[in-house]
């Protein structure tokens, strides 16, 4: 990756998609409790994991924010969690501070690179997503199309599996929350099941 594409441009010239700090620009979030908002940069296919969540039965405290990856990410490696740990010890270009995705940081994730044509699920709340920047709202069948961002489309080369990925957002002592990239199924599912991750850094927007 050129050192341009490592240089943070200005907020109005970053485009989703776009080479940034180790990864691609994917969106942003505001933090709920200090209106904070952050830049998400998404890495590279070749960087993903796949992996338990972690410990059945067991409620980890500090891993149930919607927004934060990376608190999250750092209270489940303490409790054990190889597949948090991992992320954790993950350099890509210099970049050190990677995280597995907040359940609102993951959506970004389907709605700015959504890998096939499929129809969307468009069940229960799917899509809505209040910290991100716009809000995300209720998906549709149509909405979010296929992306458009040059690489992410299926059968290219850092295209999303049509399959479920973790979050690191805590649903109770035996689930947390994940994404299906086969049709935006937002749902949850037993910690010690093997899912995808496609980890996250983010930025604080000065």
């Amino acid at each position: 990756m050129s050192a341009a594409a490592k240089a943070a441009p200005a907020e109005t010239t970053l485009q989703i998609g776009q080479a940034y700090g180790g990864g691609y620009f994917t969106g942003i979030v505001r933090d709920p409790d200090t209106g904070l908002e952050y830049r998400i940069i998404t890495t590279g296919a070749e960087h993903e994991l796949v992996g338990e969540w972690g410990e059945y039965g067991v409620r980890i405290e500090g891993v149930d924010s919607f927004t934060n990856s990376r608190a999250n990410t750092e209270a489940m490696a303490a409790s054990g969690s190889e597949l948090a740990q991992k992320v954790l010890a993950l350099n890509i270009d210099g970049h050190s501070d990677w995280a597995i995705p907040a359940r609102d940081a993951e959506e970004l994730q389907y709605r700015h690179f959504k890998p096939t044509t499929d129809s969307n699920y468009c069940w229960g709340r799917d899509g809505d997503n209040p910290n991100s920047v716009p809000v995300g709202k209720l998906y549709t069948e149509e909405f979010p199309v296929q992306t458009t961002v040059p690489g992410f489309r299926a059968g290219e080369p850092e295209a999303f599996k049509p399959r479920a990925y973790w979050s690191s957002t805590q649903r109770s002592a035996n689930d947390a929350f994940d994404m299906t990239f086969g049709g935006g199924y937002q749902s949850d599912y037993a910690k010690i099941t093997e899912l995808r991750v496609r980890p996250v850094r983010s930025e604080l927007i000065q």
